[in-house]
């Protein structure tokens, strides 16, 4: 066998069946576009509408052929400990939906691997259902020995959707890897355990329809479903025994050693964690390119559960802070030229991983943090293993970090019981996996997937029309055909072409009428439940409507005209963003209303006003440009050349719709727009929050909705303005003043509620005396906080005293005596002079002050010579 690079086999597969006359289709998305499914584990999911009949392959096509890329973790433990699984995996395949079948794909099977790949056929072994005898007549036929054919049960060798449905026997093609990879059993054979028969291509013949009753009817069209694991076959024409010592995965391991120092091949927990981080990495990569955000739930979770996986196995092996961006730089070199997505989202992958980095050690100290909490707990000397799960699944402890930090503290850690919570986690992901095979065929016979098979897509006519003559060629009412609507019913209608939008991209469905004469029919919303089935949710307010009426469709000009306006603000909205805050801005979400709308992108921390103000002063710059708006259909290949913005998170077919607002904002997008940016009049951004880890949100008006936010804003500028009596650019000036004045009031409210609710003011009154001159008076130290506690302080005696008097008080803030003199009119009459008192007790604590006869203060550098002070005082006045 000749050596050949992941490239080369990737290569030679796909132009070997170009050749057969099959169609090269670019992988699609890890997000597919079937709800019932989490992410992308198959080639066959981007071709469901063929396989269900719904679209058709046109001339001179006889199936097609891709390299998917897939992500499955169902069975994450396992990943690493074995050459053989990973989470992230490349998939060659071809399919036929009806025009080539069992003959020409074993054919083409035989000499691709023979011929293309060069493998010995004396190495290659075959497994078929045990009950066709037809795959197997055709391997002889092709001069596979009788020896080397297996035939296994339906466990093994027959896939079936569900229970009913699509279902076919398959036949599984193996490399025999000799007797040192064996079991040693003389009965090993393809389908044992062991690692000596190693499968790399699985033919399906889709060709039955499974009853309920379990008999099996033979299908319209015959479907051809295969797949080629790349990684495996690179390790077979490599001469390698794993996947991970493959060219693309031995140079990520490599980046492992550099980074800690360590060797692969010398230690086995090293391996393991080399390897797992080299795959995990892969699929964080591709999964965040892919529109996929860490979370807490669905997808968000997966993503986030390998990058916590891989930056623990790091830990562990010495690599610390940063790291899982050099990987990400290796993944782009080797595999970017495929995959451009992972180059155009560079800057996001390398801000959102860095942000969940640092949110993981957070995390990892919480999980500390509960380790410590449940052995301090513990009554006997053996933690759970329900809580050991816990740390592993919550806190992405691994089990033996646990352990080892347990067995510090003299306790055991209940393996058996961790081991239960990590099987039945194992057993839910397996059923998880086996619903999410069966859900790729899940639309099979519902009624709007029976429609589209039946009508078609229905014709999208209003991109250049907002009314049209059209056909009603289908009724639905709850969920059933109908041929009828009368007066009062509501329902959905079907149109042969409507200029209405479905609800798509963020952007929501038209409203309008339908008429027929003597029908009036409200629609009510406009949206497509199957890609390209555009229905109409309908109220008939007069007549009736029927299936076969000739109707006028008119939407509501005026509302799609709002819609148009803030659609393609949001197109100038995401790149001023983009221009403000860099590129690792992209969109992560919208709502495009007549009303508003709103924009939500990826950023890892909160916009400053600053910023908002720039973005908004950038928009509109682009705005009143007055740019006429240019949109045409190209390539998707040709669009991504021109660096053309896609929707984060977006899947595209070959051909794209570009909407370009003049250089600045160019996006692929199928939505509605104005002809020229002048018609959104101007942007006004309402609101930024966040939505969730490393995601922001803005909420914005346009047009009309712009002027009724700042008309609103300025009525009540006015009146605030009228209340406060002040001109209203003068209204923030006054209100700080205002609040300092309130601030000020406060305090000196919370100090004399403070006074009076303790034993200050008893303890001074206890200290009356009567002055010679007939009037009370107080000469004491006391507590003090700074002058204008004396002065409160003041304020209240006088109103508590028995009779109209003084006080002289003192006391120290800051190191530093304030001095404070003070008499009712009554004491003054009577001789009282508190401002010859200060000037007289000013040296005694170096310092001086004055005042009127009626107050005076002092502060001083000497808190030493208060006694002396107050003693002066006394002899003045007693």
């Amino acid at each position: 066998m000749q050596y050949m690079t992941t490239a080369e086999i990737r290569e030679k597969y796909l132009a070997y069946f170009e050749e057969k006359g099959c169609k090269l289709v670019p992988s699609s998305s890890l997000i597919p576009d079937d709800p019932s499914l989490l992410l992308t584990s198959a080639g066959m999911v981007q071709f469901k509408p063929y396989f269900l009949q719904q679209k058709q392959l046109e001339a001179p096509y006889i199936g097609t052929t891709s390299v998917q890329k897939c992500v499955r973790t169902n069975d994450i433990d396992i990943i690493g400990t074995t050459g053989r699984h990973l989470s992230f995996f490349e998939m060659l395949g071809n399919f036929s939906f009806g025009e080539y079948f069992k003959e020409e794909m074993c054919a083409w099977a035989y000499d691709f691997s023979v011929n293309v790949l060069g493998l010995p056929p004396e190495r290659l072994y075959f497994t078929v259902f045990e009950d066709d005898d037809e795959t197997i007549e055709i391997w002889k036929n092709l001069g596979v020995p009788d020896d080397h054919i297996s035939r296994l049960g339906e466990d093994d060798n027959f896939w079936r959707a569900g229970p009913t449905g699509p279902c076919g026997p398959c036949s599984e093609i193996y490399f025999d890897q000799g007797p040192a990879f064996g079991c040693g059993s003389p009965d090993c054979a393809p389908g044992c355990d062991c690692d000596r028969f190693l499968e790399f291509w699985n033919c399906v013949f889709t060709q039955y329809d499974g009853q309920e009753d379990g008999t099996l009817a033979p299908l319209p069209k015959k479907n051809i479903d295969t797949g080629m694991g790349l990684e495996r076959m690179a390790a077979i024409m490599q001469g390698v025994q794993s996947n991970y010592e493959t060219d693309v995965l031995r140079s990520l391991v490599a980046v492992g050693e550099r980074l800690s120092g360590r060797t692969y091949g010398e230690d086995a927990e090293v391996d393991l964690a080399l390897r797992i981080i080299a795959d995990h990495s892969r699929s964080v990569t591709f999964m965040i390119a892919d529109g996929i955000l860490p979370g807490n739930e669905g997808r968000g979770y997966v993503l986030r559960r390998l990058l916590r996986r891989a930056i623990m196995k790091a830990q562990l092996i010495g690599i610390e802070g940063h790291f899982l961006n050099e990987y990400v730089d290796e993944i782009v070199r080797l595999m970017g030229d495929v995959y451009p997505e992972i180059v155009e989202n560079r800057e996001l992958e390398r801000g959102l991983i860095m942000a969940e980095e640092d949110r993981f050690g957070a995390t990892l100290r919480q999980g500390q943090a509960y380790l410590e909490e449940a052995l301090g707990k513990l009554a006997g000397d053996t933690l759970s293993g329900e809580e050991a799960f816990t740390l592993h699944d919550t806190y992405g402890f691994p089990v033996e970090v646990t352990q080892e930090i347990a067995e510090g503290r003299g306790v055991k850690v209940d393996m058996e019981g961790f081991e239960r919570s990590m099987a039945a986690q194992r057993e839910r992901a397996r059923a998880a996996g086996a619903k999410d095979a069966e859900a790729a065929w899940s639309t099979y016979g519902g009624v709007y997937a029976d429609l589209l098979r039946e009508l078609g897509p229905t014709a999208f006519i209003g991109y250049d029309a907002t009314a049209a003559e059209t056909r009603v060629v289908a009724l639905v009412r709850d969920g059933e055909r109908v041929d009828g609507l009368a007066a009062g019913q509501t329902g959905e209608v079907v149109l042969a072409a409507t200029p209405f939008y479905a609800e798509m991209g963020g952007e929501v469905g038209d409203t309008g009428l339908m008429e027929n004469g003597a029908g009036r029919v409200a629609v009510l919303d406009t949206r497509a439940p199957e890609a390209g089935l555009f229905v109409h949710a309908v109220r008939v307010d007069e007549g009736a409507l029927a299936v076969g009426d000739t109707v006028v469709a008119r939407v509501d000009a005026n509302r799609r005209a709002a819609i148009e306006r803030n659609h393609t603000a949001t197109h100038i909205l995401h790149a001023a963003l983009r221009r403000v805050l860099g590129d690792h801005v992209k969109q992560a979400g919208s709502y495009v209303g007549p009303d508003r709308l709103r924009f939500d992108f990826t950023h890892f921390e909160a916009c400053t006003a600053e910023q908002l103000a720039e973005v908004e002063r950038e928009a509109n710059d682009h705005i009143m440009a007055a740019v006429p708006t240019t949109i045409y259909e190209t390539s998707l290949e040709e669009a991504r050349a021109a660096g053309i913005t896609g929707l984060f998170g977006e899947k595209y077919g070959e051909v794209v719709r570009v909407v370009e607002a003049g250089e600045a904002s160019r996006e692929l997008c199928g939505g509605c727009h104005v002809g020229n940016t002048a018609e959104i009049g101007f942007l006004k951004i309402t609101s930024e929050s966040s939505v969730g880890a490393n995601v922001r949100r803005i909420e914005a008006v346009t047009s009309f909705g712009a002027l009724a936010y700042v008309n609103k804003v300025e009525a009540e500028l006015k009146e605030t303005a009228a209340i406060l009596r002040v001109p209203p650019f003068d209204v923030s000036e006054r209100v700080a003043a205002d609040q300092k004045v309130l601030k000020d009031f406060r305090t000196k409210a919370k100090r004399a509620k403070e006074m009076v609710g303790g034993d200050v003011f008893n303890e001074l009154l206890a200290q009356v005396q009567m002055a010679p001159a007939g009037y009370p008076v107080i000469i004491a130290r006391t507590e003090v906080r700074d002058g204008g506690q004396l002065r409160n302080l003041w304020d209240v005696l006088k109103s508590r005293m028995e009779a109209p008097g003084a006080i002289v008080v003192a006391g120290v803030k800051d190191g530093k005596p304030l001095l404070l003199a003070a008499g009712s009119d009554e004491a003054v009459a009577a001789g009282f002079d508190a401002g010859a008192l200060i000037k007289a007790m000013g040296p005694a604590v170096q310092g001086g002050g004055g005042g009127k006869p009626a107050m005076a203060q002092a502060g001083g550098k000497n808190a030493e010579g208060i006694d002396e002070a107050l003693d002066i005082a006394r002899n003045m006045v007693l």
